[in-house]
């Protein structure tokens, strides 16, 4: 548990370094979750949800952050209002 809190912390530190970017375009993106499988969700928010370039924001920016600061993280997932997978 003390493990998965030092990860959050970490996941949530590099959002912090990805977040600045987001804005400057008018979105955000707010942390959900961490899976027992060590798959991040996250949702992107304000512009950044129904930009044509979020997957491509998710995968090259945010995830590659993440991966970068915790490298034991499998992926970065967006979900939507209903926390479905996109």
């Amino acid at each position: 548990m003390e493990n998965k809190k030092r990860i959050i912390n970490k996941i949530t530190e590099a959002l912090d370094l990805v977040r600045p970017f987001l804005n400057a375009d008018g979105g955000d993106i707010s942390f959900i979750e961490l899976t027992d499988d060590m798959t991040v969700k996250v949702k992107l928010l304000g512009a950044c949800q129904n930009c044509t370039m979020n997957i491509q924001t998710l995968k090259s920016g945010v995830e590659h952050t993440i991966k970068k600061t915790i490298p034991e993280i499998k992926e970065v997932i967006s979900v939507d209002e209903e926390n479905v997978i996109l």
